[in-house]
């Protein structure tokens, strides 16, 4: 197969160059030159990317059909739930995380189940051998499995492979080792993972067949390689959680087919990753008694409410007292102790103050603000919150408590797990003789002050 010119586009000003140059000719910018397939000098070739768009005419959107998707379920319900229902045919998943953290062992599994379901499955490996990758699926008891592997990472055969054997789902392993005979950077090069994306994004909306692209992230989190690699794909997943934890979170951060937001929650066991049907009881601590500092709230994941255990310590501190947040952001809790100071009269200015969100979630939407205040004045004051307490709101600058979005379902989560007790803001309010809050008290409040001296009268 000849191998296509290559020519160097500057990104800045879309000047060209024969070469690579550190600094463009045209506009003088610095590392701006990317490299590209030259257009062909000759007869005008057929554009490779013409599958991507089907043409149709011009109709009016009410005219139009729509029709659902159809979704295959994975045999794994968490994967499922963050997916919107199941795969899509012809859809293409990205997912990154960090190393180790569990993204080869679920897509094993997945494929594993998707195959014995009667789904012709496919695993193209660039990291590993096909005997490793059989022998971590003898480890997670995929005893027997028929998915097909493939261990290449040149992508005209692996879009080879794929039109022979027309699998339903196909797994690319990861996408930063793959690389075109068309190009001559390295793998895992911005124009490399950009072509490769490309291609194997054709081919699935062309056959529809479903990719899942498995993707290296940089030490900040974000996904290596070009921002528009997560704007081709269809969805968008991040794996989170501490490798030395045993449990994992999936979370959508883009899907063209179901609620972004939404996660799906893991545990890393000796057979692969299990879902966990009750993540609410990962994030709460199990205290015999009740200890100061300590505060229950209902965050929202998507769709699904979760109840997570705010922690704060309160330590007296130096001349430059330390403020350190885990899960929460750090500036926002500079701004509710100001608040806390300002209209609740609870000073910490020469108090170390550390905030956790317990389970390694991270949260964050401002309804967390009411529990983290009551939280650090609980652990100010040495005495702890009632049992069975929960909090939620936001808190503004002026001192009050706004609502929640869908504060009822926060609320018939929390009296399902049994709680007795809830601060929420006064908007939040249930209906009353609603029996789906039976054991539940709630109070409403509309101002910081208030929220603090109810939990007093409470205590």
């Amino acid at each position: 197969m000849a191998k296509d010119k290559t020519i160097y586009t500057c990104s800045e000003c879309g000047g060209t160059s024969p070469r690579w140059l550190g600094k463009c000719p045209h506009c003088n910018a610095w590392n701006t030159l990317v490299e590209g397939v030259a257009e062909g000098g000759g007869a005008p070739a057929k554009n490779r990317f013409a599958a991507l768009a089907k043409t149709s005419e011009v109709m009016p959107l009410s005219r139009i059909e729509a029709r659902e998707v159809e979704r295959t379920p994975t045999g794994h319900e968490e994967l499922d739930r963050v997916l919107g229902g199941g795969i899509v045919e012809g859809g293409v998943v990205l997912i990154g995380g960090d190393p180790g953290i569990g993204k080869s062992t679920l897509l094993l599994q997945a494929l594993d189940s998707l195959q014995r379901a009667g789904f012709p499955s496919l695993y193209v490996t660039g990291e590993e051998s096909g005997a490793q990758v059989a022998l971590r699926a003898r480890r997670l008891g995929l005893e027997g499995s028929e998915v097909q592997v493939l261990a290449e990472i040149q992508l005209e055969k692996i879009l080879a492979t794929l039109d022979a054997e027309k699998p339903a789902i196909a797994v690319i392993d990861s996408i930063q080792t793959v690389y075109s005979e068309q190009l001559t950077s390295a793998p895992g090069s911005v124009a490399q993972v950009r072509e490769c994306a490309a291609h194997l994004t054709r081919a699935a909306k062309a056959s529809g067949t479903a990719i899942v692209l498995v993707g290296h992230v940089t030490k900040e989190g974000a996904l290596a390689g070009p921002r528009v690699l997560e704007h081709m794909v269809d969805t968008v997943l991040y794996f989170e959680g501490d490798t030395h934890s045993s449990f994992r979170l999936i979370r959508a951060i883009k899907n063209r087919f179901g609620a972004v937001n939404e996660i799906g929650v893991f545990a890393m066991t000796e057979k692969g990753l299990k879902g966990v049907s009750n993540p609410s009881a990962i994030f709460l601590s199990q205290h015999a008694q009740p200890v100061p500092g300590s505060c229950v709230m209902v965050t929202l994941e998507g769709t699904r409410p979760l109840l997570v255990e705010l922690q704060a310590l309160v330590d007296s501190g130096g001349p430059s007292p330390r403020r350190l947040s885990v899960g929460l952001e750090r500036d926002r809790l500079a701004m509710l102790l100001a608040v806390l100071h300002r209209h609740a009269g609870v000073a910490c200015l020469d108090q170390d103050v550390f905030v956790n969100a317990v389970g390694g979630v991270r949260i964050s939407e401002p309804a967390a603000d009411l529990g983290v205040m009551l939280a650090i004045t609980s652990s100010l004051r040495g005495k702890p919150l009632p049992k069975g307490f929960l909090a939620f709101g936001e808190v503004g600058l002026a001192g009050e408590v706004r609502p929640a979005p869908r504060g009822q379902e926060r609320l018939k989560e929390a009296a399902k797990l049994g709680f007795s007790v809830a601060v929420v803001p006064r908007a939040n309010l249930p209906k009353k003789n609603d029996k789906a809050f039976d054991g539940l008290t709630v109070h409403g409040v509309e101002r910081i002050e208030e929220a603090l001296e109810l939990v007093r009268r409470i205590d």
